[in-house]
């Protein structure tokens, strides 16, 4: 009788504990994150670090694909079976903030100790906002600006310590840095036929007094005419039209370009491709004295409308946020925060040109913020293949892109 005392004894204890560790797991809320981060990226280390803590909140991680984040998130919102968090590219943010599909964030972040919008970059900052309120957090940022090769500054007479700081003077550059008897073009950027050709041409628009909503401006037609300009003199390769800013880049670092615009993410593949002297610059400007900006790129962090957990969708982000100081440090990635900095990294070239990336970070306007962004964009982006390609005036095609845009914005 001892003994069965014993065992029931010890089955009631068991039981006691398996049902006590079922009600704590049971107590755990649930949070869903979609993002396009790989194993080596933010999203699923931030996560895994969360979890760790044990508070309650689990998080599970889905990795999704770029070219189905807008289909396929939009139809997971419609359909009620959206995650509680998203990492969506900026220019798409508006697109589901006006819609109501994104959760309306501007008094939890008045409440916050963690998010502070007096530290982030005005950029990145704005693209989270739709009519005055908070929709998300920026995740990360980035620009771009001026890469050149100072070995050919050099050999063309050029003070590698002046790059050029006007339009006028990038042309007059470029035409001195061109030598096609090696193949060498003064200047590669991308002008291809998609996002990229808009990321790279707005902030000559911006920098010349328009802007997407006056993409006709005298300044941005002035700027659209440097860039056929540069094309029709050879100061740039052909390809320019359909490269990527990848293959431009690449171009560069093969020594088959002076010059390069393109951003921070090539700072790693510069130092282990480039065999030559090279800086970074800020992008030249309209003439001494213009206003500056510079493109805006990656990705903002979003609650969904529809979640069940909005306070502890926010607890994982205000967790995300407190660990901005890592995004550079372990990932590669700039931060959104001006209040953050980047500790050197050894790397001298590589260190230089970071602050001259972070400088122009305070210059950088989102694409937008407007819900439809695709259709402004394209409009764009056909103006800027139609002047390059001599099927119409850059006045001519900014006109016809203004009326497209102007469609677009009601």
């Amino acid at each position: 009788m001892g003994i069965r005392k014993h065992i029931v004894f010890g089955a009631l204890a068991l039981a006691s504990v398996s049902l006590f560790g079922l009600s704590a797991q049971a107590e755990d809320v649930k949070i869903t994150v979609w993002s396009l981060d790989r194993d080596i990226q933010p999203a699923p280390n931030l996560i895994k670090d969360f979890n760790a803590l044990n508070n309650g909140i689990t998080v599970e991680y889905r990795q999704i694909q770029f070219d189905d984040v807008v289909s396929e998130a939009m139809r997971a919102y419609s359909t009620g079976q959206a995650p509680d968090i998203i990492a969506i590219d900026n220019p798409e943010h508006a697109l589901f903030a006006s819609r109501g599909a994104f959760l309306d964030l501007t008094d939890k972040i008045a409440a916050s100790d963690v998010v502070k919008p007096e530290n982030y970059y005005p950029g990145p900052l704005k693209s989270v906002m739709w009519d005055g309120k908070y929709f998300g957090i920026p995740k990360a940022t980035n620009t771009i600006a001026l890469y050149y090769n100072k070995d050919m500054f050099k050999a063309a007479g050029l003070d590698p310590n002046s790059p050029p700081q006007t339009w006028d003077a990038l042309v007059e550059a470029a035409r001195k840095l061109t030598d096609p008897s090696k193949n060498v073009y003064g200047l590669t950027f991308s002008a291809k036929a998609n996002e990229e050709g808009t990321f790279q041409f707005l902030p000559w628009a911006q920098m010349g007094g328009g802007g997407y909503d006056k993409i006709n401006s005298e300044g941005a037609v002035k700027a659209l005419e440097t860039w056929k300009q540069i094309i029709d003199e050879k100061l740039a390769s052909p390809d320019t039209l359909t490269r990527s800013q990848w293959d431009s880049t690449g171009t560069f670092n093969s020594g088959n370009a002076a010059m390069a615009i393109s951003g921070p993410w090539e700072l790693d593949r510069m130092l282990k491709e480039a065999k030559f002297d090279w800086g970074v610059a800020l992008l030249p400007v309209p003439q001494e004295g213009a206003e500056r900006s510079s493109a805006m790129g990656d990705f903002n962090w979003a609650i969904f409308s529809n979640t069940e957990h909005p306070d502890e969708a926010f607890k994982v982000l205000e967790y995300f946020v407190s660990q901005d100081d890592r995004m550079f440090k372990d990932f590669g990635q700039l931060p959104p925060r001006s209040d953050i900095t980047i500790a050197p990294t050894g790397e001298p070239l590589k260190d230089a040109a970071l602050k001259v990336f972070i400088e122009q970070l305070q210059y950088a306007q989102p694409r937008g913020p407007h819900p439809e962004w695709p259709k402004i964009s394209k409009a764009i982006q056909d103006a800027i293949q139609a002047a390059l390609t001599g099927q119409m005036s850059a006045k001519e095609a900014l006109d016809q892109a203004a009326e497209r845009i102007d469609a677009v914005l009601g």
